[in-house]
């Protein structure tokens, strides 16, 4: 069995489990932390989670933020100058890409579709890294989090902390950690 079929099985024995419904955004968070190196891996096989997650009787939705910096840039009034001097855009990330991203997730959370027996899926965690942190994101939309929020991470999990890519001092989340690493997903 490859490494992404063995976080789909994980993840089928967690998303199985009834589900708490009094728990805070962050508690309702699930995050498959797998190998950067298996990006296009994963996304082949994305379609095994959704399975898993339909086989359980929950609502399934995708997201994909790999091109969330490309939509924003192009629509920001700016962008000839950022690409003349890109150190002014900074700001501009540290603000505006945050909420466009945070806005494009939000918008699926919140869908009419979507209700507390829905997970809301999203891809491309790996294409913000060096415009913004995940960590601003996610304190963004923790609180439009109703069924479960299921984020594939490339990056590491090490007692209790997340490094997206393997590259960023990791920050402590409270999500549910799949990880290939025996015992840390069968909390």
């Amino acid at each position: 069995m490859g490494r992404i079929e063995e976080l789909a099985t994980k993840y089928s024995r967690h998303i199985a489990i009834p589900w708490q419904r009094n728990l805070s955004g962050d508690q309702k968070s699930i995050f498959v932390v797998y190998p950067k190196s298996d990006e296009r891996q994963l996304r082949a096989r994305v379609g095994l989670f959704e399975i898993e997650t339909t086989k359980a009787g929950h609502g399934w939705k995708l997201i994909d933020v790999t091109p969330a910096f490309a939509e924003w840039m192009a629509a920001e009034d700016y962008r000839d100058e950022y690409f003349s001097d890109p150190s002014a855009l900074e700001i501009s990330l540290e603000h505006g890409f945050v909420e466009h991203v945070a806005d494009r997730i939000r918008a699926q959370l919140t869908a009419e579709d979507v209700d507390e027996d829905t997970v809301v899926a999203v891809l491309g965690a790996g294409s913000l890294f060096g415009f913004t942190r995940l960590s601003l994101v996610l304190r963004r939309i923790v609180n439009d989090v109703h069924g479960r929020l299921l984020l594939f991470f490339p990056g590491e999990y090490d007692s209790g902390n997340y490094r997206l890519l393997d590259a960023r001092d990791g920050w402590n989340y409270l999500a549910v950690p799949i990880t290939l690493h025996d015992g840390v997903s069968d909390q």
